[in-house]
């Protein structure tokens, strides 16, 4: 089998077979090699070369460099998930190479945790707002729902009109005093928020 001749400009010159060693067009990594025919005047398909990538190593896969004049080695850590230090968001990892800047393999363990340069750390005053926060909508509402039944008895106008049996009057005043006690309920204390039972409808 004759061996085909290139010159500087990786150019057949002498019409023959040529060893050759593909790597992908986007991450530049090996893929296989293989023996291909060069006539007079025709380069090396894309995406190869002739210089040997040599032998595979664990953690780690074979590119070629972007200017092409080399093999060299980049961490493999595709599949696994790192998290962004600003934001906390997770991303998986889909190209060779190092963890990408700005992120950390560490998973935050909470929504208000943030990044101190070496660890998460949880800032309490932040998920303390939150609870707060969280505690004034459940408060609301509740508030919301008392008033709607409320009006749907019609309570506050047969009362003016003097109407309400005494049971009624009994229903209306357990439901004025669960109102009362919802906005007595001090919301700092979320989330150890001990609500008020809802009267019976």
């Amino acid at each position: 089998m004759v061996e085909a001749k290139l010159n500087k400009k990786l150019i057949a010159s002498q019409a023959g077979f040529i060893t050759v060693h593909n790597y992908d067009e986007t991450t530049r990594e090996y893929l296989s090699s293989c023996v291909e025919y060069l006539a007079v005047g025709v380069g090396l398909p894309a995406n190869s070369c002739v210089e040997f990538p040599g032998d595979k190593k664990a953690g780690s896969v074979l590119c070629r460099k972007p200017d092409d004049s080399a093999w060299h080695y980049l961490p493999d850590y595709r599949g696994q998930t790192v998290y962004s230090i600003e934001t906390g968001e997770p991303k998986e990892i889909t190209q060779p190479g190092d963890y990408p800047a700005g992120t950390t393999t560490a998973a935050p363990a909470t929504w208000f945790d943030v990044w101190n340069g070496s660890e998460w750390v949880t800032d309490s005053a932040a998920r303390q707002a939150a609870n707060v926060k969280e505690a004034e909508q459940a408060r609301a509402s509740l508030r919301g729902y008392a008033n709607d039944f409320i009006n749907a008895q019609q309570w506050p106008s047969r009362l003016a009109l003097g109407r309400l049996s005494e049971d009624e009057k009994a229903a209306f005043n357990d439901w004025l005093d669960y109102l009362d006690a919802l906005e007595s309920i001090d919301t700092t204390s979320a989330p150890e928020i001990n609500w008020p039972a809802q009267p019976a409808e």
